[in-house]
């Protein structure tokens, strides 16, 4: 698949393919608004007077006015000065994105930069070639800057790069792609570097995959309310639409979608004793569609900033009128940072409702299953550590969930004294999703025990699809194993979208509200 992107109205699937490895193309009809930029400030240039980040110095630096014969290597020192990332290599299917979403800035013409050095930045997502990028040293204010810095060292020549997934210098990536170094222009430096596409793309990146969490979550709940022989009457769309949530009455919806036709539900349908459920099987519509309602708020603003310009200073060209450049605070990435921390809680409430099903399963005095779901408790341990392994991933969860954006530090000698911390915020996302995969991962592997020993009533069409995707990977458990390359598998499959996938054609709810 090639994505063509429109800078201004890159619809949120987009981004969702590109994220997923789709190719990338800037939409033609882009260029003249580049090219207008570009002249723009050779006209501000040409003019003589100084402009910040054109023929000034940068940060607290601004005052110092550069000669137009150093305004190259004004942007060139900027650039390798500026590239002083730590820590590990960013995923390059994140900073993949992150080009794309740099791209599509540049492509609205108000940064300035030469048809030929947006081009290259094409090139290089077409040609396999990505940036090393350590992730982090970010503060998500003044941009990106440490991070987008590494991304432009590679444009430069300068650095390290992967070209089709071999680490190399970034001069050899360029070259075994048959492509050249460019010589960064008057502001090209400036608006490479800055602006939020980093926090961006972790931020989004890590929001596709808690979508697919999200659905995979609502999966494995309807399966343990059947191993639990739990009631899909609080399912019933008379209570959610009492409450007028939207996500919780898709939610709902979906639950009873997933649970239909099972044989489990209908034996217990008539005289059983339990009259409610406990919350983690009868509040799923609430927590989940709560969680569902706070995830379609972040989409909508990180499309927001998907689409926008964030670099600065802008560059305004009107017809008939004086170019202009003019600073603002663009790349103030705090809408970013609320996004991830609004994220990371839906991630926590993912995890620890899913975690206290599990718990439900293990425990014989709620289920009425055997013992830590083990044909043989006592000779065997079953689910029990697999069920602390969880507990243990929700908690580390819960401490990292407090909003990094509650924090600011001032840089650059007191000049940029609040920032955003969204850089911090977004990364952190992709621990909190892995350990959510593994705990959801958990309770499938649970659920698909509980409703073995069920047997022979089979659970609905739907989630028996389930079970056969997982048991073509995982056995049952019937005595003691290594355990650990089960939870791995299963979770692989999550992020992989294997079990979202095993219950189509049933509608789970996604992001753009379109299920």
């Amino acid at each position: 698949m090639t994505v063509i992107l429109t800078p201004g109205d890159t619809p949120l699937a987009h981004w969702r393919a590109i994220a997923r490895g789709a190719s990338v193309r800037l939409d033609p009809s882009a260029e003249a608004a580049i090219a207008a930029g570009a002249a723009a400030v050779a006209a501000i240039v040409a003019k003589g007077a100084p402009v910040y980040g054109i023929n000034t110095g940068f940060g607290k630096l601004a005052s110092v006015r550069i000669d137009d014969a150093d305004l190259e290597k004004l942007q060139h020192n900027l650039v390798v000065s500026h590239a002083s990332g730590v820590g590990e290599p960013l995923d390059p299917a994140i900073v993949r994105l992150m080009m794309a979403l740099k791209l599509a800035n540049l492509g609205q013409g108000a940064s300035g930069v030469r048809v030929a050095t947006a081009r290259l930045l094409e090139a290089m997502l077409a040609r396999d070639v990505v940036p090393l990028v350590p992730a982090q040293g970010s503060v998500g204010a003044s941009g990106d800057l440490a991070p987008l810095s590494h991304m432009t060292t590679t444009m430069i020549g300068v650095g390290e790069a992967f070209f089709r997934g071999e680490r190399m210098s970034a001069a050899a990536a360029l070259a075994r792609a048959g492509l050249a170094p460019v010589v960064l222009g008057a502001k090209e430096g400036l608006a490479l570097l800055n602006g939020t596409q980093f926090s961006t793309a972790n931020a989004l990146h890590a929001l596709f995959a808690t979508e697919r969490l999200f659905r995979t979550a609502l999966v494995a709940g309807a399966l343990t309310t059947d191993a639990a022989k739990g009631s899909d009457g609080p399912f019933d769309p008379r209570i959610q639409r009492l409450r007028r949530h939207p996500g919780q009455i898709e939610t709902a919806s979906a639950l009873r979608e997933l649970m239909a036709g099972s044989a489990i539900r209908a034996s217990h349908s008539r005289d059983d004793d339990r009259i409610q459920d406990p919350y983690c099987l009868r509040c799923q519509p609430q927590v989940m569609g709560a969680a569902l309602d706070i995830l379609r708020s972040v989409a909508a603003t990180l499309a927001r900033e998907a689409d926008g310009v964030t670099d600065n200073p802008l560059i305004f060209h009107e017809e008939g009128a004086e170019p202009e450049a003019i600073s603002g605070g663009n790349f103030h990435a705090e809408p970013v940072a609320f996004a991830a921390d609004i994220t990371a809680l839906a991630l926590c409430e993912i995890g620890s409702i899913a975690e206290r099903r599990i718990s439900l399963l293990v425990d014989p005095s709620l289920s009425r299953l055997p013992a830590f779901l083990t044909p043989r408790p006592g000779l065997n341990s079953g689910f029990m550590i697999p069920q602390v392994t969880a507990a243990a991933l929700v908690s580390e969860n819960k401490q990292m969930a407090h909003p990094a954006s509650v924090d600011s530090i001032p840089t650059s000698a007191n000049q940029e004294d609040h920032v955003s911390m969204a850089a911090h915020g977004a990364y952190r996302l992709h621990r909190m999703v892995r350990n959510v995969a593994h705990v959801a991962a958990i309770e499938l592997l649970a659920a698909a025990q509980g409703c073995d020993f069920h047997a022979p009533l089979a659970s609905s069409p739907a989630l028996e699809r389930v079970r056969a995707a997982i048991r073509a990977r995982v056995p049952a458990l019937d005595d003691d194993r290594f355990f650990a390359p089960d939870i791995a598998a299963v979770a692989d499959m999550i992020l992989a979208g294997e079990i979202e996938a095993a219950v189509a054609p049933v509608a789970l709810p996604d992001l753009e509200g379109t299920a």
